[in-house]
Order: C-alpha cells, then sequence, then structure tokens
C-alpha cells in the first residue's frame, strides 16, 4: 500500500466537500483497497504512544459550535484490533512503549476524511495516538517503524493540515471563502517544492526554512502526521516518492493539499 496524508480542515468539510471530498472519493476508488486504515490525528494526544483496539468503531464529535447536521453524521466502521495489537509490537520493537485503548473512538481527523475515501464505513480503522511534545523527526520514527504494515495491506494515513492557524479562521467573517491568503500560497508551494524534490533535511527543518512557518503553524500538531506518512512509505529505505492532491485552500487560510507516498523510486536505467 501507498501511504497518505491529507488535510482535514474543518470539521464542516463532513458537509461541505469543496474540492477536497471529491479528490479525496477518486482517490479512494482508485487505491487497492486496504485491509484496514491506521490513521495518526492531532486531535489524539496521549503521553505514551497508544492503539485504539476498539470494535466497532464510532465517529466522535469531538468540537462545538458547528451547524446541527454535523452532530448526526455517524461513521461505524469495524475496528482493527489486530492491526492495532501488530502496531503495539512494531512500536515495541522500536523501542516505544505502546498500548491499546479499548474505549477510544474515531476523532473528526480520521472519520471526516475517511468519510469521503471509503464512504460505505466497510473498511475497518483503527488510530494511533500523537505525543504532546512530538516533533517531525519523532513522527518520521514512528511511521518507519509501521512501515511493515504498509506491506501486510494496511493504508497508514496522517491527518492533520498544510496550514494551521485557527486564530486567522475564528477571525473571519462567515460567507463565501476569501481569496488565500498570500503567507498560505507561499508555504504551501514550499511545502510542495520541498516535498517533490524529496528533500528530507528540508522537511524536517521547515521551522527554520519555509517562508511563513511561524504563521503557517503556530504549533507544530497539525503539519507532524506528514513526517509520520512519509516514515511509513520509506521504512528503512533512504527516500520516498510523492504525488500531490488538491492543491486547494478553505477558508482563506486552510491549505487542503492531500498527498500520497510512496517507496523510493528505483533508479533510471542509463
Amino acid at each position: 500500500m501507498s501511504t497518505l496524508f491529507v488535510s482535514h480542515g474543518s470539521p464542516t468539510l463532513a458537509i461541505d466537500p469543496g474540492t477536497t471530498g471529491p479528490a479525496l472519493a477518486a482517490l479512494g476508488a482508485r487505491l487497492p483497497r486496504p485491509r484496514a486504515v491506521l490513521v495518526m490525528s492531532p486531535h489524539w494526544m496521549s503521553r505514551q504512544p497508544a492503539l485504539a483496539t476498539r470494535d466497532p468503531q464510532v465517529a466522535w464529535h469531538d468540537f462545538g459550535g458547528f451547524p446541527e447536521a454535523l452532530y448526526h453524521l455517524r461513521y461505524d466502521a469495524p475496528g482493527a484490533p489486530a492491526v492495532a495489537a501488530r502496531a503495539i509490537e512494531l512500536l515495541r520493537a522500536a523501542g516505544l512503549d505502546a498500548q491499546g485503548s479499548h474505549t477510544r473512538p474515531l476523532d473528526h481527523g480520521a472519520w471526516v476524511p475517511l468519510r469521503y475515501l471509503y464512504p460505505h464505513a466497510d473498511v475497518p480503522v483503527t488510530q494511533v495516538s500523537m505525543q504532546p511534545d512530538m516533533r517531525p523527526a519523532d513522527a518520521l520514527r514512528v511511521g518507519r517503524a509501521l512501515a511493515p504494515l504498509a506491506d501486510e495491506g494496511v493504508l497508514l494515513m496522517g491527518s492533520g493540515s498544510v496550514t494551521h492557524n485557527l486564530s486567522e479562521f475564528r477571525l473571519r467573517d462567515a460567507g463565501p471563502d476569501p481569496a488565500p491568503a498570500p503567507y498560505v500560497a507561499a508555504f504551501a508551494d514550499w511545502l510542495r517544492t520541498a516535498i517533490a524534490a524529496r528533500d528530507l533535511d528540508a522537511l524536517l527543518d521547515y521551522r527554520r526554512r519555509a517562508p511563513h512557518a511561524q504563521r503557517a503553524h503556530p504549533t507544530d500538531e497539525h503539519l507532524v502526521p506528514l513526517w509520520f506518512a512519509i516514515g511509513a512509505a520509506m521504512g528503512p529505505r533512504a527516500s520516498f516518492s510523492a504525488e500531490g492532491l488538491n492543491p486547494a485552500v478553505a477558508h482563506g487560510m486552510l491549505a487542503m493539499d492531500a498527498f500520497l507516498f510512496g517507496p523510493e523510486p528505483p533508479p533510471v536505467a542509463n
């Protein structure tokens, strides 16, 4: 399986798909059907790595102040406790003290994009938690540790946002989408270029190298799942391949890109 990073945007993505919903639906239709999906989302934090072993799963409406229709949506996918157990085994082998969680439901970073990728909720799902102090290199390590799951038919997905400054989101008036803020375009363009160049050093050092990094991400957590997806594609290899999808911006400040990652492409024969 390839690995995937998606920008899940606002919870309203679930009822207002924009270009992201159709892009994810088309991607889900062309990918090989996975045995299960394992998601890293910034909306599950725990002190130590944890895997959701709940079965069946349910959608958790972990937000407030949104349209009433959102709170009636469901995503009753099967859980994936066997995949979670295998992930715990792999993380422990990598020196990470992972545990299972029998009660954790799917947060909106997981179930909202999955509603478009697999709308029938018939693919088993589990989640892996983030840690409050997790940095890009930490997520890369977790992704690399879990890379064997991709060879076992599991879609490893990081869910976050290419840009994420909620203080600006809250300041915007309701109404038609405004034009993308210039800093959003500059940061997203830099990220796309670095990913296309497979420049892992620059990506890991994005806070110093990317334009407007502090404004695009006042805190790291919504971009960190990107490195989880990259690490899961790389495994022990030195690089990765990448395909960019859906270079759209929602609400003028949420870049909604998705990226499909694979292992390092083979060298070109002379």
